[in-house]
């Protein structure tokens, strides 16, 4: 067996395994949000299954989903379209049906207390304020999943609102400073779901 036979066996083995974990990229669907502070989540995950040679493009469990390995992984990336506000729904039917546990899903999502360019990696906690992650803590039962959370920058002042806010579209600067970081963000995933969380929290974390 040549070394490509080797690889093609490899290959296709993985692909006959089960889904044993998940990657949620959290947004809103629609072109009108697509390049928004909140779809931060959704532009990250879609870098992710870019690196594994994958579209995010089949419909199930109320998201656009694609299978892939990822750290020896099969794994299940997910963009749910029930809109930011009711992400748990798609995140819980998921991981019902492939019977994944909280610390197996891993949440990509913007956050606005970071500047652009920042990322940190935190193994467990609560929403913190944000919408998505209270409905995904909600459906699961559970704060115990890890997340990415992805700077989109502060707003400008206190009054300012902040649904206009994480609705506007990143500024072309910002969109730079983010796609410098997706990279980190893809080895982050890879190493969580290798069991290696801590080293990529003091990696990646910055």
């Amino acid at each position: 067996m040549s070394i490509f036979d080797l690889f093609k066996k490899i290959e296709s083995e993985n692909k006959s395994a089960p889904i044993s974990a998940i990657i949620v990229g959290l947004g809103n669907p629609g072109r009108e949000y697509e390049r928004t502070r909140h779809n931060a989540g959704y532009i990250a995950v879609d870098h992710i299954a870019r690196g594994l040679g994958v579209k995010i493009d089949r419909i199930k469990f109320n998201s656009l989903v694609a299978e892939a390995t990822l750290g020896g992984s099969r794994i299940l990336l997910m963009k749910p379209t029930t809109y930011m506000n009711n992400s748990g729904v798609a995140v819980a039917e998921a991981a019902s049906f492939y019977k994944i546990a909280p610390e197996r899903v891993i949440v990509l999502h913007d956050e606005i207390s970071f500047e652009p360019g920042r990322i940190r990696l935190r193994r467990k906690g609560s929403a913190g304020g944000h919408n998505g992650l209270k409905s995904i803590i909600a459906h699961l039962s559970s704060e115990d999943f890890p997340r990415i959370k992805i700077g989109v920058g502060q707003k400008p002042s206190p009054d300012y609102d902040l649904a206009d806010w994480v609705l506007g579209r990143l500024p072309d600067s910002d969109r730079a400073k983010l796609d410098e970081r997706l990279g980190d963000i893809y080895d982050s995933c890879e190493l969580i779901l290798k069991g290696e969380i801590d080293l990529a929290m003091s990696k990646f974390s910055k």
